[in-house]
């Protein structure tokens, strides 16, 4: 019996792990991003949102988070979950003018 209680709370806490990831999410609208510069923490979520009436193709070629979410058509969200520390630059490949400075800690 002593074995199950301790597996239980074993669980209980990686889960609890598991959902303390946090979630942030950066609009674009009007050829920006809706901040400059963003801090998160190491697995915690940006969920990208293309509030513009126009495509997006958010992207970063900076090591620990480079991404692409290739096309974003206007009303579409994209998710990326940032599993790696690092800091770079959000750049659109489309409005050069959009850049946001993000650090992942």
């Amino acid at each position: 019996m002593r074995n199950y209680i301790i597996l239980a709370a074993a669980i209980a806490t990686v889960t609890n792990v598991a959902f303390a990831a946090g979630s942030t999410t950066v609009n674009q609208a009007d050829k920006k991003f809706s901040t400059t510069e963003l801090t998160i923490n190491k697995g915690d979520v940006i969920v990208f949102k293309n509030d513009d009436p126009f495509t997006h193709n958010v992207f970063s070629q900076s090591p620990g988070i480079a991404f692409e979410l290739k096309v974003q058509k206007p009303g579409e969200s994209s998710e990326i979950v940032f599993a790696r520390e690092g800091t770079g630059e959000v750049k659109c490949a489309i409005h050069p003018q959009m850049k946001l400075k993000l650090t992942v800690k």
